[in-house]
Formats: C-alpha cells, structure tokens, sequence
C-alpha cells in the first residue's frame, strides 16, 4: 500500500529513459525491449513504429527481440501489461481488497497513486494512442478495453458501490459515477501528452487533482442543491 501513497513533484517534466548499455544482462533484455519499445510507441504511435528501431534503441538485434517477442502486436500487450496492467492489479490485491478506511479515502490513494505510477511517467502516453488509432487496429484495442478499461471501471465501481452502501456516499449509480472519477484523470493524461508540450505549466497536476477530489467529495457526501425557479 506504501507505494499508492508516496507522491512525487507533480509537475516534474516526464522522465526520460537513459540510453541503452551495449553490456547487458540477458535477463534484462524483455525489460529494456519493451522500455524501448514505450518510448517509441508515445513518439511515434503504434502504426509508425517499426521492430527494428525498438530494436535499436533498446541496443539489440532485430533477431534478439524475436526471440522474447513473436511481434509488435505482442510487444505492445507486455508494454501495456507492465506499465498499466500491473499497477491497477496490483492496487486492488494490496489496497482496494484490504484497506478499511473510507471510500473517499481509497479514491484519494486511487488518484494520486495513479498519477505517481502512470499519470506522470511515459506509460501515460498509451491511452492517446489507443484514442488515436483505435479504429485502424481493433485488436489491441480489443485487448486494451479488457485488460485495462473494464477492470478499472470495476474498480471505481466498487468504491462508489461501497461508499453508498456505508452511507458515506449518497445514492447515486456506480456505473456512470465511475466513468465520471475517472474522466478528469484521462484528460489530464492526454494534456501532458499532446498540448502540454506547447504549453507546460498550464495545468498544475497537483492542484488539478486536489480540485477534483473536493469536488467529489462535495457532489457525493453533499445535499443536492435545490433548483430555485425564476418568477
């Protein structure tokens, strides 16, 4: 749980991968392959880039990354299994099924262990892609709303279901709620990698999810406002 709960300079630029090592491990080339390969993914998108420059850039031969990899298709799931799979898996064996706190508070691990593991690292990169190119490449997106879409939503699901089911939340539908938390961290992913670039600084991702949080806790613990009719 440690992890979720230690937060980095939210507007720190995202970090760069160091150049490869011509002396390596062998045990170590899948990671730095695939590493590679994220870099190259977030620059160039799926269809512009090629095996042989991952390749290069993770300093390997062509025939060395066949032997780990059957192909780009393939290459891509273990990017995305590493750098999106395993830390929503991983939040919900070590937080979401143990912690005995209140929901909003598990909404605030969620968030800012979001940003710390994904939100502010290249792997954020991903969801533009899939946004991008989903139409000429139904497969991985196939796989991307299975393996990273639906058990997220599942997971805010759950939150919402039982901060209501406590009364701490009011009664409000845990499928459209969820899509709800989480469409402010989606925009904030695809800022920092698009217009962020042209005008970094705009968006502070600290008070930007603070901003959020409040007004969640607000709409969701709050009294719905009464409508006053104009005479």
């Amino acid at each position: 749980m440690t992890d979720w709960l230690v937060i980095r300079d939210m507007n720190a630029p995202l970090p760069t991968r160091p150049q490869p090592r011509w002396t390596r491990r062998k045990d170590a080339r899948p990671e730095e392959i695939a590493a590679a390969a994220l870099d190259l993914f977030v620059e160039h998108g799926y269809a512009g880039t090629r095996l042989e420059d991952v390749a290069a850039r993770a300093g390997v031969s062509k025939g060395t990354l066949y032997l780990y990899f059957a192909g780009k298709e393939e290459l891509f799931k273990a990017v995305v299994r590493e750098g999106l799979v395993s830390p929503l898996t991983e939040f919900r064996s070590t937080v979401l099924e143990q912690y005995k706190g209140s929901a909003f508070d598990l909404l605030r691990i969620l968030f800012y262990g979001w940003w710390e593991r994904i939100g502010s690292t290249r792997i954020s990169g991903i969801p533009k892609l899939i946004i991008a190119e989903a139409h000429n490449f139904p497969e991985i997106t196939r796989f991307y709303i299975d393996e990273v879409v639906v058990p997220g939503q599942a997971m805010l699901e759950s939150i919402v279901a039982r901060g209501v089911a406590s009364g701490e939340f009011r009664r409000v539908s845990p499928r459209e709620t969820g899509t709800l938390l989480i469409a402010p961290l989606l925009l904030l992913a695809l800022w920092r990698n698009s217009l962020g670039h042209y005008e970094p600084g705009a968006i502070d991702a600290r008070r930007f999810i603070d901003a959020h949080l409040e007004m969640l806790r607000n709409a969701l613990a709050g009294t719905p406002a009464r409508v006053h009719k104009v005479s």
